[in-house]
């Protein structure tokens, strides 16, 4: 059975893995940072690694979908990231084509075939 279980996590990480893209550009819309991120995706159920995280969000910055700025007003400096204009065109075209792929899914999931 570890074996049922890996193939199946392994294609569970597979569905996930766009997602989160979607999922942080999403919620950057307002500005934070990294670790507050990965608290508030966890609390709505999208669960990122702070491996898989960080490295996301430097790959998102370079690509010019998110920004990001330091805060030194604390004790403990931090990077706080905000969706670019760029990120939220993306978001949008994103956000279309998930909704078009749930409806076809929820329509293959009823028996629907054309």
């Amino acid at each position: 059975m570890a074996n049922d279980e890996d193939l199946i996590a392994g294609h569970l990480q597979e569905l996930r893995r766009g997602t989160v893209v979607l999922a942080c550009l999403t919620r950057l819309r307002t500005p934070d940072y990294g670790y507050a991120l990965l608290e508030s995706l966890d609390g709505l159920g999208i669960q990122v690694d702070a491996n898989t995280l960080y490295p996301l969000l430097r790959r998102l910055e370079k690509q010019g979908l998110l920004t990001s700025e330091w805060n030194t007003a604390e004790s403990r400096p931090r990077k706080f990231y905000r969706t670019s204009p760029a990120g939220d065109d993306l978001a949008a075209t994103l956000t279309a084509d998930w909704d078009r792929l749930t409806t076809s899914l929820h329509r293959l999931a009823e028996g629907e075939v054309p």
